[in-house]
Parts: C-alpha cells; structure tokens; sequence
C-alpha cells in the first residue's frame, strides 16, 4: 500500500542521514574523502582494466636519485609499500610506453623492466600475449606492458625481432618529429609513410608487434593505417572534431579507417588535448568518448591517460619537460595550466581515476558491457588480433 506522505519524508530523511554503504556507495580507501558507488567498483573490479599510456611512475627529481630509478637499479628497493597504491589503482595493466633515443638506451630500457619484473613477480607480471590480461585479473598481480613511443630504436627491420623477444609489444612509429619512419605532427611537411616506415610496419604485422601512431602526423597516419594488414593503435589521443585545428588530434577520417582494421583509440586525460579552454573537467574527457563512440562504435574507444599511476605527466623537477618544451612548433601542443598550475584534470589526477571514469561512464549511461569494453576490454581484444596465438 502507498505510504502516508509524513511516513514517506521519515524515510526519505533516514535514508539521505544513512551511512552511505547503506547507500550504495562506498569509500574504498583511508583518508580520501571521494565514494563510489557500488555499481562503479563492481564494472572497475571484474574488468582488467588497461591504460595504454601509463609510465608506471615518472621520476621525481625532489628525491636523489628519483624513486622510479632507484626501483629499476637497486635490488629491494620496490618495497610493498611501494606497491600498494599500484594494486588498490584499478589499473590491471599499465603500458608503459617510455621515449628511448637509439638501439643501446633502447636494450637498456628492456633490460631494466626485465630486470625489474623478474626481481618482484609476485605483485608484477610481464604481459605480451593475450592470456596474461586474464592471467594478471586471477593472480591479483599487476600487469606491465612494454611499449614505446618512438621507433627510432629500428637500425633494420630485423630490430623489430629483437625488440619483440625482449617483451616490446607496441611501438609508436614516431614521436613529434620526422625519423626515418614518417612524420610527426610538429613536423614542418608531412610527406607521409616512407619506404623504411613501410618495411618496419609490415615486419611488425609478421611478428605480432602493435602499429601505434598516436603521435604522427595526418597523412603519416593514414599511410600507416593503409600499410597495416593488422589493426592499428591510437594508445593516446583524442578527437580533433571537438578540437578544430589541433593537430596532436585525430581526424574523424583517421578514426574511421582505423576503426575499420579494428584499432582502438585510447582518450587522454590532458586539459589541453580534450579541450582548448578553461573549466576543463572530467566531463570533457567523456564528451571524447561518446564522439568516437557515435562515430565508429564504442568497441574502438579505450583509456591512454598519458599520465603514470600518481597523476604526473612529466618529470617533476627534472629536465624532461624543458626538453619537450623547447622542440620547434610547441605550440601546436597548445600547452596550458589550470589555476593549480597542473596540466592534468581535477578529478582524474589522482592514483584511483579509473573508478571516477567509470562514474562518468555510469553518467552518461552506457550499458554494463560497453564501460567494461571501454575500460580495457577494446584494447584486450585489439591485441588479441595482432598478437600471436
């Protein structure tokens, strides 16, 4: 029977002053203030999450040497405690999607992660085939990906081989400039793939070995989509259609013809590469989401946050960002601060981010199995197809 109108409001009083378990939402963790709701931890918990451009932990020049360096180089230095804020994220898998310079820092740089996943295999593991996404989810350890943002380390298409046997699974054809591969977007003239490029992207589609051209320019891009008989990757990016002019994002062309091999594009979590002025929110980054959703589908979305696990999209007080901020046409970057002087987004700038997007993606009503897609189910599957058996 309906309830009097005064028994409804008593209940309706006793439940706003509930605690908000009884609620359905919960704070998952000590001294943060921020709750989810019960429906966002369960889609975060029974997904392997996967973010395709997360750098573990960026160094951070405040500590002598940076902590991120001293996990690499001295045995016992990643601690449990070290550790937790990387098992309780959310993240199941982080591609770590590093810059090398050449082949030796290149041999270097897998040799430390090797190393360094050896070293701790009991909270790491090293994926680079398909059942380790699940194999990661069942063991309660965390993956890592290596992956790089840059194919400069290729002398031949044979390095392709051998980066491939030291665990590289994702390599970014360039970075902001021209290599001998094609063109990134700050480059003054896209001439597009060249014959070295085509060589280097068919020998990664024979060994299994992910196309990133998250970087590149336009007609770079679309040459290597062309080049590709296996589905290409945007592992961090965003839609120039909500962006006019901004380079650094993808075309709607370029995110149909990928969508069309199957790729993925993975939605930065910048201020400036989701939106070009201030207030810049979380619900900006979402607006990208449901753009390539309506666009291609929503099985070609995922999360390249290009941040690590702490929030930072750059060295802390180091050189990294001078360097990157001194490259001819920066600008085109259109490089901005929020009033808190960050270049990340209040709300996704924090270790447990993933369980706010998964909110948002509650927000704006998407069914169950799309926010499960979203959060790494698109990119799980996209490797699957490129990947060996």
């Amino acid at each position: 029977m309906p309830l009097a109108r005064r028994t409804a409001v008593a209940h309706l009083a006793a439940l706003v002053a509930a605690p908000a378990v009884l609620r359905g939402r919960f704070r998952l963790f000590a001294g943060v203030e921020q709750d989810y709701s019960a429906r966002a931890i369960r889609l975060v918990e029974e997904t392997v999450v996967v973010d395709m451009l997360n750098q573990f932990r960026f160094a951070d020049h405040a500590d002598r040497p940076p902590k991120s360096e001293r996990w690499l180089r001295r045995p016992g230095a990643f601690t449990r405690e070290d550790f937790e804020p990387y098992r309780t994220s959310g993240i199941r898998v982080f591609a770590l999607g590093h810059g090398v310079a050449d082949y030796e820092s290149a041999l270097r740089w897998c040799a430390e992660w090797n190393g360094f996943l050896a070293a701790y295999d009991e909270w790491l593991l090293r994926v680079g085939r398909v059942a380790d996404f699940e194999r990661a989810r069942r063991s309660g350890r965390v993956g890592v990906m290596l992956t790089l943002q840059t194919s400069d380390h290729f002398r031949t298409p044979d390095d392709v081989d051998t980066f491939w046997s030291l665990g590289q699974r994702v390599s970014q054809l360039t970075y902001n400039l021209q290599n001998r591969l094609g063109a990134g977007f700050l480059e003054n003239a896209d001439g597009g793939l060249t014959v070295f490029g085509e060589r280097v992207v068919r020998r990664m589609n024979d060994v299994g070995m992910a196309v990133d051209v998250s970087h590149c320019a336009d007609r770079t891009t679309l040459d290597a989509i062309a080049a590709s008989t296996k589905p290409v990757l945007m592992t961090h990016g965003a839609a120039r259609a909500l962006l006019p002019g901004y380079l650094r994002c993808k075309t709607d062309e370029a995110i149909r013809l990928m969508a069309r091999g199957g790729g993925v594009l993975g939605i930065a979590m910048l201020r400036f590469m989701v939106r070009d002025r201030e207030p810049t929110t979380v619900e900006h980054v979402l607006d990208h989401v449901d753009h390539v959703a309506r666009l291609v589908g929503v099985e070609h979305v995922g999360i390249g946050s290009d941040m690590d696990l702490v929030g930072n999209p750059n060295p802390v007080g180091g050189p990294g960002l001078a360097d990157i901020q001194a490259q001819p046409h920066f600008e085109r970057y259109g490089y901005r601060t929020g009033e808190d002087g960050r270049i990340t987004i209040r709300g996704l700038d924090h270790p447990r981010r993933v369980y706010d997007l998964a909110e948002g993606l509650i927000r704006r009503r998407y069914a169950d199995a799309d926010i499960r897609a979203v959060l790494g189910g698109n990119f799980v599957r996209a490797l699957g197809a490129i990947w060996p058996a």
